[in-house]
């Protein structure tokens, strides 16, 4: 039988935020299939994802791996179009700003007859140079169906001309995900103790190209996250990402001692780390999801951040990478401590979406 929804995904984040989603499938018996890019090739990142939060393996992977944006989101399209010919599928769900959501959108919307959702539409960073900025903006522009987080994001969408009938805000996929996992977590890691982490700690990630692949500006982060660290007594844990850890070794980088690099976490271990963490200096969009629904304070060592809602409710500062600047905003924001809501919803997204595509749920 031929599946009503595709699910187009490739990364970490895309697997966990469509969690949920798939999860709602499964639950109201909607036929699905799931195409996997290979946008994101260890099994660090990749599959360990799927057993962890109990999905079904892809039927379908592409195994695009790394290579240039145009390269790799063309081999993408490719593969994407071979798979959606075979399922001709009603709707293509696409979630987030990657590659794979590009890749989706495109292949999906030459065909007739087939619609696409997005997942989380409507963010903006405003700062064209980023690929995730361009990336997110098309897939808004072609999709049918648009799922924005929050009332800010239907605004955006609405200030670019896209029509009202297409938009649904539903919340984020990710409050879901992470209040269906986060007491799993906490029963089934033992990750504190393999870490030897007995009191309190901050945890890093970065990884994005402007950050890392950039030898003085990847230096000039650690060294204000280590100093902010020594300011607030800290171990900092730094779960690296495959890309930064090459960078690392190639650029010859001298990581400061207060900061302690570990292999990437799975999804539950890395929910432990998150929740019990005193702070959390992130350059992704999700951590800064993330730790705004589990109460951790956050600072984000970016000049720009899509999800303005985490800084609104207090929850996170926009601080860049140099020092002083991350200094201050750790000092600031562990100074008013974790009080705020919870602004991306109930945690009924997924719910939200399969109502607004008009699936049965009888």
């Amino acid at each position: 039988m031929s599946s009503t929804l595709s699910f187009v995904l490739g990364t970490r984040p895309e697997i966990i935020k469509l969690s949920p989603v798939i999860r709602s499938c499964q639950r109201y018996d909607v036929p699905f299939s799931l195409i996997h890019t290979g946008q994101h090739y260890s099994d660090e990142l990749d599959s360990v994802f799927f057993e962890q939060l109990e999905l079904p393996p892809p039927e379908y992977n592409l195994a695009v791996g790394s290579s240039s944006h145009g390269e790799q989101t063309g081999e993408m399209i490719v593969g994407i179009e071979s798979v959606l010919e075979e399922e001709r599928p009603d709707v293509v769900l696409v979630q987030g700003d990657t590659n794979s959501v590009l890749a989706g959108t495109i292949a999906a919307t030459k065909m007739k007859g087939i619609e696409v959702g997005h997942v989380e539409a409507g963010l903006r960073s405003f700062d064209r140079e980023m690929p995730e900025e361009v990336n997110r903006r098309l897939a808004d522009h072609a999709a049918d169906h648009l799922f924005p987080p929050t009332e800010t994001s239907r605004q955006q969408l609405l200030s670019e001309g896209l029509a009202d009938d297409r938009i649904t805000v539903t919340g984020n996929t990710i409050v879901d995900a992470v209040t269906q996992n986060v007491e799993i977590a906490h029963e089934r890691s033992s990750v504190l103790a393999e870490l030897g982490l007995e009191s309190e700690f901050g945890l890093l990630t970065a990884h994005r190209a402007e950050n890392v692949d950039d030898r003085e500006r990847f230096v000039t982060l650690l060294d204000g996250v280590a100093r902010a660290a020594r300011e607030q007594d800290l171990l900092v844990v730094y779960p690296i990402h495959p890309r930064a850890d090459k960078w690392v070794s190639e650029f010859g980088i001298d990581v400061p001692a207060e900061i302690r690099l570990v292999e990437p976490q799975d999804f539950l271990d890395f929910l432990v780390l998150e929740d019990e963490a005193t702070i959390v200096f992130t350059d992704s969009g999700g951590v800064q999801e993330e730790s705004c629904i589990l109460q951790t304070p956050c600072v984000t060592l970016r000049d720009n951040t899509e999800r303005p809602e985490t800084v609104e409710v207090g929850a996170n500062r926009i601080v860049g990478v140099e020092s002083e600047s991350v200094v201050e905003g750790v000092r600031e924001i562990l100074g008013v401590g974790p009080n705020w809501e919870n602004p991306f919803g109930d945690g009924t997204a997924a719910k939200q979406i399969l109502d607004a595509l008009e699936y049965d749920q009888a």
